[in-house]
């Protein structure tokens, strides 16, 4: 039975994650979920749960990520910046919530969520910078560019990509369809763009891994593709580290996260 007494919302998410022991309540850390859930429990004088549309590691940051949470309707129609500026006022600096929309009572961040995106940076210069120190991954020798933006253009497409996940990995399929993969550079930062219906467990992560070591002259792009056909994750390069890793975006039928944030500036 519906609670006419609740009205469903998403909220769109942006965390820096250095501090958290990554997206999903634990025990014995600190978590992005749980201080969402505190928030929103301190402003519904109740326990208020929270899902997202993925999870993220420790360390791993987001741009937008959106979760939903059912709350009081009454309070919602009274004012809707209650969710956006009341969450932001008892939540820690590292986490804000950038745009809050109804949506229906059945809405689910998760399972209705029909493609993903994360970006990773990485910054390559023979020094290290002070200032994007957790922002980037730090790699001092020269990238190749336009080989890692080939080896790339390998992964698109639906396939079996057991090669890319982690041991730990427990999901039923393995069996993803990425849309978009690119290579960009912009000074000395490289940027490297995935989007997919889901990914595997350090899926997006060991992919880097695996670009880096084509640009890096290690491997050639035509590597990858026999990377992915092999499906052994034993052959594959390690894991590229968390911190350049973001969660940009998630897309659903008729609206993407990023478009819950416009609205809110246009209000």
């Amino acid at each position: 039975m519906v609670d006419r007494m609740k009205q469903r919302i998403a909220l769109v998410v942006e965390f820096d994650g250095y501090p958290f022991h990554g997206w999903q309540q634990q025990d014995n850390a600190v978590s992005v979920q749980a201080c969402l859930q505190a928030a929103l429990s301190r402003i519904e004088g109740e326990p208020v749960s929270v899902a997202a549309a993925g999870r993220t590691d420790a360390g791993v940051h987001a741009e937008a990520m959106l979760a939903h949470a059912d709350i009081s309707s009454a309070r919602w129609q009274r004012s809707y910046k209650a969710y956006l500026h009341g969450c932001n006022s008892l939540l820690p600096d590292a986490i804000r919530v950038i745009g809050v929309r109804a949506v229906a009572e059945d809405f689910h961040a998760r399972f209705d969520c029909r493609e993903r995106l994360y970006r990773y940076q990485i910054w390559n210069r023979n020094t290290a910078s002070s200032l994007q120190r957790w922002r980037h991954w730090w790699m001092p020798r020269q990238l190749d560019v336009d080989r890692m933006r080939a080896a790339a253009s390998c992964c698109i497409g639906r396939r079996d990509f057991s090669a890319l996940r982690a041991a730990g990995c427990q999901a039923a399929t393995t069996v993803r369809t990425i849309k978009t993969a690119s290579v960009e550079q912009h000074g000395f930062c490289i940027t490297i763009a995935v989007s997919a219906d889901a990914f595997l467990y350090h899926m997006v992560r060991n992919l880097v891994g695996n670009l880096v070591e084509v640009g890096l002259g290690k491997r050639s792009p035509e590597a990858l593709s026999a990377l992915l056909a092999s499906g052994d994750r034993r052959l594959g390069a390690a894991t590229a580290p968390a911190h350049g890793l973001y969660f940009a975006d998630a897309v659903y039928d008729g609206f993407r996260a990023t478009d819950v944030v416009a609205e809110m500036q246009s209000r």
